[in-house]
């Protein structure tokens, strides 16, 4: 290999331990974060704030993956879709990925502080959750509840940095989330519980041999169900809070395709296949996409 090869294939490694060619990971957990930015600003929120957010959920989402090939780089090399992780293989150290992810999640801390305080406080609630998520895995039935809270962090976030304040105390934080936010995270937490359960369905046969505890196995012969019921609740849940905050016709035909798409996942996953369960957690981003285009036309035509 030459000197001039070798800083090409390292940075792949990296690229590849965050997953820089699969975008669905961060577009789950975009889509929803923009909707809430939007809905908290009653509108466009400007671009300061939107390019905070699109970057840190990109940096966070990659940061994640840091952690979570690290915490389950020995499980990994047991299943076969995830045998060939950078970490997993040995092509990067645990050191090399830890100093990464904590780069990444620097930067992004570095994005939020140009923010407010209440935003700032609620980073560090955030990454506390994405830190423990890998390892809810070895002790949780249903560990996608604590991947679903979060997922669904940046909704909270984004109410504290378009309604917060310059104080920093409980009282300030509290005054810039208000209910229908964390109503919002609740629903959205059904919305990752449906996607993350389609994900666990591909490796179920290789986490029952291995021990890992996910939904797909905590539901059994219920999973296609469970999956369909966090849709429906999903969509119920987001689409009453939109219309009490006063979200029309376009916001609702958005509920609706995203509706649509789900009843596709569904005719993907009822035979539990492999392939058809991976398609239908690939393109779950596009549901996130039709909620978000749902708010933020049906704001701007306002």
């Amino acid at each position: 290999m030459t000197a001039e090869a070798l800083p090409r294939s390292r940075a792949a490694l990296y690229l590849d331990l965050i997953r820089w060619d699969r975008p669905a990971g961060w577009l789950l957990l975009l889509w929803p974060t923009l909707s809430a930015l939007w809905i908290a600003a009653d509108g466009f929120p400007g671009w300061h704030l939107v390019v905070v957010f699109v970057l840190g959920t990109v940096l966070m989402r990659s940061a994640g993956c840091c952690v979570n090939d690290v915490a389950d780089r020995e499980f990994d090399r047991h299943v076969k879709r995830t045998a060939q992780r950078p970490v997993t293989a040995g092509a990067l150290t645990v050191p090399q990925a830890l100093l990464f992810g904590a780069l990444l999640a620097l930067l992004a801390f570095g994005l939020v502080l140009t923010t407010n305080p209440a935003a700032i406080a609620l980073s560090f609630v955030a990454l506390a959750i994405a830190l423990l998520y890998p390892y809810a895995k070895r002790v949780l039935s249903v560990p996608q509840a604590v991947l679903g809270v979060a997922f669904s962090f940046g909704i909270p976030m984004a109410f504290a940095a378009v309604q917060g304040g310059t104080a920093l105390s409980l009282a300030a934080i509290t005054d810039s989330v208000p209910p229908h936010a964390w109503g919002l995270l609740v629903g959205n937490l059904f919305w990752v519980l449906a996607y993350d359960t389609e994900y666990a369905m591909v490796d179920r046969d290789d986490d029952l041999r291995i021990g890992m505890k996910t939904s797909a196995i905590t539901f059994g012969r219920f999973d296609v169900a469970a999956v369909m019921a966090s849709y429906a609740l999903y969509f119920a849940i987001w689409g009453w809070l939109g219309w009490r905050l006063g979200l029309g016709g376009v916001y609702l035909l958005g509920v609706a395709a995203g509706a649509a798409q789900a009843l596709w996942h569904y005719t993907l996953i009822r035979d539990r296949s492999r392939a058809g369960c991976f398609t239908a957690f690939r393109h779950n981003h596009w549901v996130g996409f039709a909620l978000f285009a749902g708010v933020a036309i049906d704001l701007a035509l306002r």
